[in-house]
């Protein structure tokens, strides 16, 4: 029988969602051909758009056509990105409900097929259906084949007993009970030797006690308002800042508060930063009756120092919390004393100094990419019981031991160390990780003293403050590519039986470089690399930059076959936006036509660094990846060349002045039209490194989408994190930075998850673990993080074992 009936409305409305589906790929299918991207978007829309004809005139061909777009858009898929499945998503997340729905009888009962020598359709036909139900049913298998594996995972065992190892360099430093440093000690290593939480107990977990610090963000603070406090924990006693610097001082079993300080910040939303990362303690040693010719203060024989936002330094009694009176003023040096420009927020000192037995040495954050009149990053050292100032290094004086006068002021935009240093109290070294003179991104007026001793590792006497030797990581740095991390110190047995005093430095490009701590030589290569050229007008660059061999820098530069989105519509926008922006690998320089830094400005490691168990010579690291873009924008009418039109934008992204240079810049995450980010999963792993053999062991996804989708989905794609790992001689890792808000456990042998829990807000901060009682805990401050985006609060976590009664 002849087909009479008229068009169906299901038949005609799927046609139509057909034809735009197809129209947008094929517009915008054009615009990514012509910028030299993949064809496949142009076909696959015109494919669309036969199908959508077909379905008007009512044929069953366009089950035929639509068999080839999906087998056409499995073969591509595939070959792009191979059996990834969050890659390989949103290529199909459209077409192939659009395929099933055509297999649907809605559909199939109203198709046809053309009579021969008539305008008449015979009835509809099974074997037309097949070829789609192969394409379909071709996907499907690709779909399970990709769920079962994860080309980007790494899997393997670190050693579970390191062979005749060496006793740790800061072994017995401090009671094992206690973490009475950022790091635990002044090696960094963030590493307890406590045993009580193994693999085999830690999802016996459970909160223990919370404490909530009531410092929560208020209508005058920036942007940039994060609680990123690592607490210390001596004897009884816990300590840590909170994101105004309120020092809180709680009872280490029941967390209760013994006392508190409010320094009383002076601040305004034009801060860059609102956060403390932690403080840090001093104890008189045993027979110092005097200090630099000055009695020792019997009251504060016990001291913690906390560093402002507002650029001040504060000795207060651990027992009371009262100002320590013969230090400095009343207890507190000005550390803007010396500087040429004093406004607040300037200079920031966000991280706990570093503390040894006669010096207590600070740096601090200098405000990023807003002018070339900014105050000195200049790192000093007091005295530890007096705070009269001993040494300083200013790194942009020609002489930067150059003491402050009365006619001398310390260089502005010298570059600066905003995080966390070590010390070496056998060597009475201090290693300072250092960042860039600001301006960050345009380095055509820079100097040769601004330049020597930029994103550079050095290393001072901690009594004098000379320099013992440096090592540049970055060379005319332009990205921001900085040392984010405080460095490791651990001691290393080499196969020929040496014991190495390393250093460990992750950098935000991904390298970790490994020196010897002595003399700053490389003990793992790092040859100089050819890198892209063709700066912007007025600039220039270095030919060439280190590239670490042990490194979690992408072993290939990203492609169009790199973009992602949720659907295929926003990754289709996000290869036509890589393909309009300047990226020619690591260290493409800044451009007026905008840039994809990757790794982006955020880094592939950030704060938190790594966690090195000296015993077992491992390390544990939790890098992340998301590429930004940051373009130059010329001076001119809506880019005022003075700022006195502007005020800092109390944030690290968006529009930056860099008044006194040509150009401002705007930086950004490299996101979709829906917000999501344009590179595809992972964004976030932990790993596992061998140091006998510097190499990567095994590296995992980590984290969900959960706190970030629009719904709350836990789907495990890898999500970034800003914070760093816990590492413990139980054999358990601990990380709760992920921007979902959750505190995990890991086996540091093969970095496999054994426990999470739910954190009342986000955890971008480095958790610490003590013990007390025989008890041992897990704390973390869960604040959250402005930028970063998870949820605010005031929480400090601690979690234990249950008790044995």
């Amino acid at each position: 029988m002849n087909i009479k009936q008229g068009l169906r409305p299901v038949l005609a409305i799927t046609a139509v969602v057909y034809a735009l589906v197809g129209l947008y790929l094929l517009a915008g299918g054009i615009w990514l051909t012509a910028l030299g991207g993949s064809l496949y978007y142009l076909i696959a829309g015109a494919l669309l758009l036969v199908t959508a004809v077909l379905l008007l005139r009512r044929r069953q061909e366009a089950l035929w056509v639509y068999a080839a777009l999906l087998i056409g858009t499995m073969v591509w898929a595939v070959g792009e990105v191979g059996l990834d499945f969050w890659a390989l998503a949103p290529r199909g997340d459209i077409l192939v409900p659009l395929g099933i729905w055509l297999m649907l009888p809605p559909i199939t009962r109203n198709l046809g097929t053309r009579n021969l020598g008539t305008r008449d359709l015979a009835p509809p036909s099974r074997a037309a259906q097949v070829p789609l139900g192969l394409a379909v049913g071709a996907a499907v298998v690709v779909v399970v084949a990709a769920l079962t594996q994860d080309p980007q995972d790494i899997a393997g065992s670190l050693p579970q007993v390191a062979q005749n190892a060496p006793t740790p360099g800061d072994a017995g430093e401090i009671p094992d009970e206690d973490w009475q440093a950022y790091g635990r000690t002044g090696f960094g290593d963030r590493f307890s030797p406590l045993k009580q939480i193994t693999p085999d107990n830690v999802h016996n977990l459970k909160v223990a006690w919370t404490f909530r610090t009531g410092d929560v963000k208020g209508p005058h603070d920036p942007g940039e308002f994060t609680d990123e406090t690592t607490p210390i924990k001596i004897r009884d006693t816990v300590y840590l800042c909170s994101p105004h610097q309120i020092l809180f001082a709680l009872d280490a079993a029941t967390g209760k508060l013994k006392w508190k300080f409010d320094p009383k910040l002076t601040y305004n939303s034009t801060f860059q930063h609102m956060t403390c990362r932690g403080v840090s303690y001093h104890e008189t040693a045993q027979g110092a009756e005097t200090i630099d010719g000055a009695q020792a203060p019997v009251d504060c024989g016990h001291r913690i120092f906390l560093p402002t936002n507002d650029g001040r330094l504060f000795a207060l009694d651990a027992e009371t919390g009262e100002r320590c009176h013969n230090f400095g003023d009343d207890g507190m040096v000005d550390l803007k004393a010396g500087e040429v420009v004093k406004t607040a927020g300037f200079f920031e000192a966000t991280s706990p100094p570093v503390v040894t037995d006669k010096m207590v040495i600070v740096s601090g954050a200098v405000m990023d990419n807003y002018s070339t009149h900014e105050p000195s990053g200049v790192t000093r050292g007091f005295d530890v019981y007096t705070g009269r100032l001993v040494w300083v290094f200013d790194a942009g004086n020609p002489d930067p031991n150059e003491m402050p006068s009365d006619t001398h002021h310390f260089v502005g935009n010298s570059p600066n160390s905003w995080i966390v240093s070590s010390y070496d109290p056998k060597l009475n070294l201090i290693f300072i990780p250092m960042g860039v003179q600001t301006p960050d991104i345009w380095g055509g007026n820079r100097g040769a003293d601004a330049e020597r001793y930029a994103s550079s590792i050095l290393a001072l006497n901690a009594d004098t403050g000379k320099l013992a030797w440096s090592y540049q990581t970055v060379h005319h740095d332009l990205w921001d590519m900085d040392i984010p991390a405080q460095p490791s110190l651990v001691d290393v047995r080499t196969a020929g039986g040496d014991i190495v005093p390393a250093l460990y430095a992750p950098a935000k490009t991904g390298n970790i470089f490994v020196l010897d701590r002595r003399t700053g030589t490389p003990i793992v290569p790092a040859p100089e690399t050819r890198v892209p050229q063709g700066p912007a007008p007025g600039d220039h660059l270095s030919p060439t930059q280190p590239f670490s061999e042990l490194t979690f820098r992408p072993k290939n530069n990203l492609t169009g076959a790199d973009m992602w989105g949720g659907t295929m519509f926003d990754q289709l926008m996000c290869r036509i936006m890589f393909h309009q922006l300047r990226y020619d690998g690591p260290f493409t320089p800044p451009s007026l036509q905008g840039t994809l830094v990757f790794p982006g400005n955020l880094g592939m490691f950030e704060w938190g660094g790594l966690a090195v168990d000296p015993v077992r010579q491992i390390a544990i690291a939790n890098p992340i990846a998301i590429p930004f873009v940051s373009r130059l924008i010329p001076r001119g009418p809506n880019n005022p060349a003075s700022p006195d039109a502007s005020q800092p934008s109390g944030s690290e992204t968006g529009v930056q002045p860099m008044f006194g240079v040509p150009y401002g810049v705007t930086l950004s995450p490299f996101l979709s039209p829906l917000g999501l980010p344009c590179k595809k999963p992972a964004w976030g792993f932990m790993a596992g490194i061998d140091l006998k053999t510097n190499t990567i062991v095994w590296m995992h996804r980590n984290g969900t989408i959960r706190d970030s989708a629009p719904l709350p989905i836990p789907f495990k794609l890898g999500v970034p994190s800003l914070g760093g790992p816990l590492t413990t001689a139980g054999g358990v890792a601990f990380l709760t930075s992920t921007a979902d808000f959750y505190i995990r456990a890991y086996d540091v042998t093969t970095g496999r998850q054994l426990w999470q829990d739910r954190l009342p807000a986000g955890g971008q901060s480095t958790p610490m673990t003590y013990a007390v009682g025989g008890r041992q805990f897990i704390v973390t401050a869960d604040g959250g993080h402005g930028s970063f985006g998870t949820k605010l609060g005031d929480y400090v976590v601690a979690y234990a074992l249950p008790e044995a009664h």
